[in-house]
């Protein structure tokens, strides 16, 4: 487990994952990174939940807090959306690490991610993704 303390460690981390598409951005008054023009990732930084902000499904969501609660949370602003909130004192770094890869190539379009892998097999396995598959 890592300790994140705010945005600027949330954004480091993400950034060295070395994705193209990846930009800085501006959302509901507090930053985040979008990848592919699409809000990415984020800190929720209001007081009932100062952490870092995931989109997943809502399926997803339900397994990870109930199979990890003391990692994963979900308050009544972000429950209607699919997103989870990780503790910041608890921040799990392989799991953030695959599901910023998985996010980030389900909002890019097809025919990049096409030329994309062509180019970057040896990043696939990187990530542990297997595009054969």
């Amino acid at each position: 487990m890592t300790v994140m303390t705010g945005w600027d460690d949330l954004r480091a981390f993400a950034l060295a994952l070395d994705l193209p598409k990846v930009e800085d951005s501006i959302s509901w008054g507090n930053p985040g990174l979008k990848a592919h023009g699409k809000l990415w990732t984020w800190w929720s930084p209001q007081d009932y939940a100062d952490a870092p902000v995931f989109k997943v499904a809502p399926e997803e969501r339900d397994f990870l807090m109930e199979a990890a609660p003391e990692i994963f949370f979900i308050t009544d602003h972000h429950k209607p959306y699919g997103l989870v909130l990780m503790r910041p004192d608890r921040f799990d770094a392989d799991w953030a690490r695959s599901n910023l890869f998985k996010v980030w190539r389900q909002q890019a379009p097809k025919r990049f991610l096409k030329d994309w892998d062509a180019s970057n097999a040896h990043r696939l396995k990187e990530f542990g993704h297997d595009h054969t598959a």
